[in-house]
């Protein structure tokens, strides 16, 4: 009883955790990348391929090999960013409710567990 308990709350840990992924990773080859699920007026964090600080962006469009945005909300200085640099771009609103579902999935999972080795 125990192991089975066991297995099936790892099991819901690691489903937890591989959707915890936000982040659309881009290939060497700028031809092959696609922006088109990049939406105006969200938040964005790019990462850049050289090493220099993520970005945070809130996305306005593509003006051919650039992303064009502006640096939040309340900040109207224009951004923009060569396709060729980008590593990986991450929504800020999907990594925030995934985050908040893995904590309490893994809450969720603790309570199994101990609840569980208490009953035996």
């Amino acid at each position: 009883m125990r192991a089975s308990v066991l297995l099936k709350s790892s099991l819901l840990t690691s489903l937890f955790v591989i959707s915890s992924c936000a982040t659309t990773k881009y290939s060497d080859d700028v031809s092959k990348n696609n922006y088109s699920n990049l939406q105006a007026g969200k938040t964005y964090v790019v990462t850049m391929k050289d090493g220099s600080p993520k970005q945070k962006i809130l996305f306005r469009n593509i003006d051919g090999d650039k992303i064009i945005g502006t640096g939040g909300k309340k900040d109207s200085t224009e951004v923009i960013i060569p396709k060729s640099n980008v590593a990986a771009v991450k929504d800020r609103s999907k990594a925030r409710v995934t985050a908040g579902a893995t904590v309490i999935g893994a809450a969720g999972v603790a309570a199994i567990v101990i609840s569980s080795l208490r009953a035996d």
